[in-house]
């Protein structure tokens, strides 16, 4: 796990939570890793509250919030919003993850 590199937020997904109004209802896009999962652990995205000792990514007025237990998990990597034809969602491209299952929502290191 790299700490050296923070992770990345994109322009879309700052403009994807400007446009659903996360900033106007108080919240942040929190991106949070998990024990779990079919690949050892999981990823929970979810609209939530900053919380005292989240790591905090802004930009257009919107936060992306990572609590501590999180982050080494994620150093370098990168969410993003994305939109196909199966549907619109926050993915996360981690360089750290050593493998991950057809969801992209589980990965292991």
């Amino acid at each position: 796990m790299d700490l050296a590199l923070p992770p990345r937020v994109t322009h879309r997904t700052f403009e994807r939570l400007s446009e659903i109004g996360a900033s106007k209802q108080g919240k942040a896009l929190r991106v949070a890793v998990e024990g779990g999962g079919c690949s050892g652990f999981q990823y929970q995205i979810e609209l939530d509250d900053v919380a005292d000792g989240d790591t905090v990514l802004e930009g257009d007025g919107e936060k992306v919030v990572i609590d501590d237990v999180s982050l080494p998990f994620l150093g370098g990597a990168t969410i993003d919003f994305t939109e196909e034809l199966i549907g619109a969602r926050f993915t996360i491209e981690n360089p750290n993850a050593s493998s991950s299952c057809g969801c992209g929502v589980s990965f292991s290191m």
